[in-house]
């Protein structure tokens, strides 16, 4: 058998660095990128063996990761201003497939041994599926402190598509910018009676016991009764669509919508501000958190920050 061609090297030694810069961004950036160095890892070292599909199926994943940019560029807020990210993840993801293919076939014609193909294909496969059904989400805010703080990354079902249940979280559209995503807890569904007294929540005449709720009497942007008279900036048109449903006192949930809170309490924008939110607009629930950096909300926003911050291993891999 002859020795390992130029290219193929080449190939082996970029898996190699591939791995080393996945390694180091699951270090210091998403803690579940870590895992997947271990497919280019895998690749250099069946390259170096000899083994034709270690090369052939590389190629065949780096092409599936471009499946995922269409469903990922679908969804509401996702690459948001990142056009120039997705041109250099395509670029990337076709040279480097084309690399891999030819150094394939380097090792085919110089008598390598072919390897398997089987577990490069369920790799494939395994790293791609789930993104058609579950969804990343980072918290930018403190609105649903002490369940989600600040810097949390969650990983959310999408697909299939579940009605909100009561007391549970949503992720939805914002109602003032669809743009947005927001996560809140949904506090009453179609049908429901609700209303606020001295920041009690009454649900169908019963007080709710909400272990989960923050209160902050300090921040004080919504009065501690609700529904009332009182205007609040920015929230008119909300007001108006909850004035319209009000019955005895209370706010009765329409077919097809949803009430939300914060639990936060005073520190949330919810439908305590611009109503119901619509059953369309909700995207789906969050399943867990999958990764957590202690940041402020400046630094949480920031795109060019987005992983400044010390990580918070005691709330990783956390199930709702």
């Amino acid at each position: 058998m002859q020795a390992i061609g130029k290219l193929p090297r080449i190939a082996a030694i970029v898996a190699f660095f591939i791995a080393g810069i996945v390694a180091l961004e699951g270090l210091s950036g998403p803690i579940v990128l870590f895992p997947f160095a271990i497919v280019p890892l895998c690749a250099g070292v069946g390259i170096l063996r000899k083994r034709v599909w270690s090369a052939y199926g590389f190629a065949i994943f780096v092409f599936a990761q471009l499946l995922v940019i269409p469903v990922i560029l679908l969804r509401p807020g996702s690459w948001t201003g990142r056009a120039h990210q997705v041109v250099f993840t395509v670029m990337g993801s076709l040279l480097f497939g084309i690399i891999y293919l030819f150094s394939g076939r380097s090792l085919a014609t110089s008598g390598a041994a072919r390897g398997k193909a089987f577990p490069w294909i369920v790799v494939s496969v395994l790293t791609v599926v789930p993104f058609f059904f579950v969804q990343t989400f980072e918290i930018p805010g403190a609105s649903m402190e002490d369940t989600l703080l600040t810097g949390d990354r969650i990983l959310a079902q999408e697909f299939p598509h579940q009605t909100p249940e009561r007391g549970k979280m949503a992720i939805f559209l914002s109602p003032q910018d669809r743009s947005i995503v927001l996560i809140k807890r949904v506090i009453a569904v179609p049908g429901d009676r609700i209303r606020i007294s001295r920041n009690v929540v009454i649900l169908n005449g019963a007080a709710l016991d909400e272990k989960y709720v923050v209160h902050n009497a300090e921040q004080g942007f919504y009065p501690s009764d609700f529904p009332n008279e009182i205007s609040l900036p920015e929230c008119a048109e909300g007001h108006e669509m909850l004035s319209q449903q009000v019955v005895n006192g209370d706010i009765v949930v329409p077919p097809g919508r949803y009430f939300v809170l914060g639990d936060n309490r005073e520190n949330s924008l919810d439908s305590r501000c611009w109503g119901f939110v619509e059953a369309a607009e909700v995207i789906g629930k969050p399943l867990m958190i999958y990764d957590s950096i202690d940041q402020t909300e400046e630094q949480a926003a920031s795109p060019e920050r987005d992983w400044v911050g010390k990580r918070r291993w005691g709330r990783l891999f956390k199930v709702f």
